[in-house]
């Protein structure tokens, strides 16, 4: 155990599939704990979600970094054993399969507190574990339409979109380590386990939670200050916030709109909301004349806050990326060319060669890690050859 990765010593093994479950479960590994993936033979479907790279997809290497991958057919009558031998000696255990379908597999919570009484297991699900929608299928764009998100991300086409940022899967797996690690905690005092749920659509609500109960309350999203929002530039798109009266003032000076400072209608931000068709259209008219570079300088000079609209390139490439190492530049089984993968806040940087910084292929460490259980080469020979283990 270390400062950096305290949870050394943490074993866990992982059997969920996407993007939420593997993803908390990578978190872990990156503090530390020694994360066994169990895919079966056809591997987690995230590896061939989005454009293929041998083994690996984009969806598969941010969420399995540091992780080991033992492949496993859970179907085969002597698969239990193997997987049995693994849970009895974890501290954590992760599923992702929807409400009963763990159980037919012979791993639900009942049975494993059985094998292992302190193990932390936890379930992620769509829906939840009850009510009517338990046993849908559930992925991000689903919830992102489901709990209201997508009825307040409209564009200029006034159609609803989802965004392609997996929102709701990664703050799923964030709200999942959150709670193993006050889990883990618990556990130094009291050496039993416990079972964890949570639901993609219960942290899509909770990571909506602001704008969730102001619409509650008050409808439709509206402005929350103006002229605040994205416009269009000659070459490009610019996003800018206004909200105090001094920020107003400054931008008003820096673009020639002196007589909206005297203008009633604009004395405060609750007004100028109220006007906030008229200032947003003004803005609109503003920014078309010059290029993103040219009215960035403008507010920037200012102090109206700013920012051109980039591509993932061009942030990836950006100097304040790099100054922060916000970006770690690795490469990977099954392509040449290195990968921007994000550093994770509060955990050590990625290194390229460094087994927390390396995605595994499928079935890469069956053979090691049941060497480390106890089972001996020929034992492991025969339970390739009869399709348990890939």
């Amino acid at each position: 155990m270390s400062f950096e990765r305290p949870y050394e010593g943490i074993r866990v093994v992982d059997m969920s599939q996407g993007v939420a479950g593997p993803y908390c479960a990578m978190l872990l590994a990156q503090h530390g704990a020694d994360v066994i993936k169990v895919e079966p033979r056809d591997g987690d479907w995230a590896r061939s979600l989005g454009q293929e790279y041998g083994d690996h997809s984009a969806f598969s290497i941010a969420a399995n970094l540091g992780k080991r991958s033992l492949v496993v057919d859970l179907k085969h009558k002597e698969s239990r054993a193997v997987v049995d031998r693994l849970i009895a000696e974890a501290d954590v255990f992760i599923e992702g399969f929807r409400p009963g379908v763990i159980d037919r597999l012979g791993y639900g919570h009942e049975r494993l507190k059985g094998v292992n009484p302190s193990l932390i297991y936890v379930s992620v699900s769509g829906f939840g574990q009850a009510g009517p929608m338990r046993e849908r299928p559930a992925m991000d764009p689903l919830l992102q339409a489901f709990t209201g998100f997508m009825s307040e991300n409209t564009g200029a086409d006034g159609i609803p979109h989802r965004t392609p940022l997996i929102l709701f899967d990664m703050s799923t797996a964030l709200y999942a380590q959150q709670a193993v690690a006050a889990a883990l905690y618990a556990r130094r005092d009291h050496d039993q386990g416990r079972k964890i749920d949570l639901s993609l659509m219960e942290a899509a609500a909770a990571v909506q939670a602001i704008r969730l109960m102001d619409g509650y309350r008050e409808g439709p999203y509206h402005v929350a200050s103006a002229p605040s929002g994205t416009f269009k530039t000659e070459d490009g798109w610019l996003q800018m916030i206004v909200v105090k009266n001094t920020e107003f003032e400054k931008l008003c000076n820096a673009v020639a709109w002196q007589s909206f400072l005297s203008d009633p209608r604009f004395e405060s931000n609750l007004k100028r909301r109220e006007h906030a068709d008229f200032l947003i259209g003004e803005a609109r008219k503003l920014f078309a004349t010059g290029t993103t570079a040219h009215w960035q300088a403008v507010l920037t000079e200012a102090g109206v806050q700013n920012e051109k609209v980039q591509s993932y390139r061009e942030y990836a490439e950006h100097p304040q990326a790099a100054a922060v190492e916000s970006i770690a530049w690795l490469k990977q089984e099954g392509s040449d060319e290195a990968w921007p993968v994000p550093n994770m806040p509060g955990v050590p940087k990625l290194v390229q060669d460094d087994r927390h910084a390396i995605s595994p292929t499928l079935g890469q460490h069956s053979r090691e890690i049941l060497l480390e259980y106890g089972y001996d080469d020929s034992t492991i020979d025969a339970l390739v050859a009869d399709g348990v283990i890939g």
